[in-house]
């Protein structure tokens, strides 16, 4: 007797347990728009601004995060310690609707990455890291490592949608203070030192076409640079029109301009406009029009091809000294001097907009990139 009712009290427990998950796995759902089914609530949604969406409930804030939902474009830096001496670097990822830094997940490395950012031989500078954004990628394709050599003997690639990174081929050559740069979902390294100066090496083009989704991609050997003038520098080769355009020395030095034709695979000198008006970093959003900004001014500009020169779009002190920009969705992303913060501008603004990105506390940018955002991210 005593066992029947021990069995029949601990059913109906498990039976009323059951009934109150079931209760509150009811409550917890709400439907993204009372009255409309989901789908259809959510094509309503994604006509308004994902930050809007984010301040207003759990729900919404669910739905900007989730694959279905159109994607929006981040930030993403290379961060180092401000107060350090160290050779370390995070990789991290700013979200513009939350307002957080995240750092990334490390390389998967055995050995883990070591990459050299001060030396006794250049005490008044970093060593360069050098990275693109390619179809949505951020890829990591040059640095030094002690002694002083290539620090990657292959890419390193971050795709945001999955949030891991992933191995791309093995370097030719690998190299450092090369020019680097992308067109059209393919990578371009040129030029460049590897374990040591090789005028072989400082002449040298080689491309890896990323949209070939096959094991068997490699990196191909392209048609040479007529001298090693490029190897002086981490060069930025600017994607535009189908060209990779690069500059050998920054500021208001006397410099050399040279743009490759990725289709014809050939190489020609710089219009004397572009070339003049070159003074800082420089970007190309959609791969349509460059931007610059003139370091010593804190002048952005954009370049007007037909008239060979560059107009004005903004001055600022927080613009001078830059470092390193991107550009994409309409803005423009500047590491002002000292990597303290990101200055942002909206150039399709009548009126251009700018703001200032943080870093986090105790960081210092090294790089900048515009992707899109991490699907997988903690939206509560």
């Amino acid at each position: 007797m005593n066992n029947s009712t021990t069995v029949t009290i601990s059913a109906a427990a498990a039976a009323a347990g059951a009934a109150i998950k079931r209760r509150k796995k009811l409550n917890q759902y709400q439907s993204l728009i009372p009255g409309l089914p989901d789908d259809i609530a959510q094509i309503c949604l994604s006509h308004v601004q994902p930050s809007t969406l984010y301040s207003v409930c759990h729900s919404w804030r669910r739905l900007v995060y989730s694959s279905s939902f159109p994607c929006f474009l981040s930030v993403y830096s290379l961060l180092k310690p401000s107060q350090s001496e160290k050779n370390s670097v995070d990789f991290a990822n700013f979200d513009p609707v939350s307002a957080k830094w995240t750092l990334l997940p490390p390389p998967p490395l055995n050995p883990p990455l070591r990459i050299l950012l001060r030396h006794p031989s250049f005490i008044s500078r970093h060593l360069p890291i050098q990275s693109v954004s390619v179809s949505g990628n951020f890829v990591l394709l040059a640095a030094t490592t002690d002694p002083l050599l290539p620090a990657l003997s292959n890419p390193l690639v971050f795709n945001p949608r999955t949030g891991k990174w992933s191995n791309g081929p093995q370097l030719a050559t690998p190299r450092r203070w090369c020019a680097a740069g992308a067109s059209h979902g393919v990578v371009y390294v040129a030029s460049g030192v590897g374990s040591h100066y090789n005028p072989e090496v400082a002449r040298s083009v080689e491309k890896w076409d990323m949209n070939r989704n096959n094991r068997n991609h490699i990196w191909e050997k392209m048609n040479c640079l007529k001298d090693g003038k490029f190897s002086r520098e981490a060069i930025e080769a600017v994607g535009w029109r189908g060209k990779l355009c690069m500059v050998n020395v920054k500021g208001d030095a006397a410099k050399e301009g040279i743009i490759y034709d990725v289709e014809s695979d050939t190489w020609q000198e710089m219009p004397e406009g572009m070339l003049m008006g070159w003074k800082g970093p420089a970007a190309a959003m959609e791969e349509e029009i460059i931007y610059t900004v003139d370091e010593s001014k804190g002048a952005l500009r954009k370049y007007d091809h037909r008239r060979d020169c560059w107009l004005d779009i903004l001055e600022n002190e927080m613009l001078k000294g830059a470092r390193h920009m991107a550009a994409a969705g309409g803005r423009v992303c500047v590491v002002s001097g000292g990597g303290e913060g990101i200055v942002v501008v909206d150039v399709v603004a009548e009126l251009p907009r700018l703001v200032v990105v943080e870093t986090p506390v105790g960081f210092q940018v090294l790089d900048v990139h515009i992707l899109p955002r991490i699907s997988q991210l903690d939206s509560e």
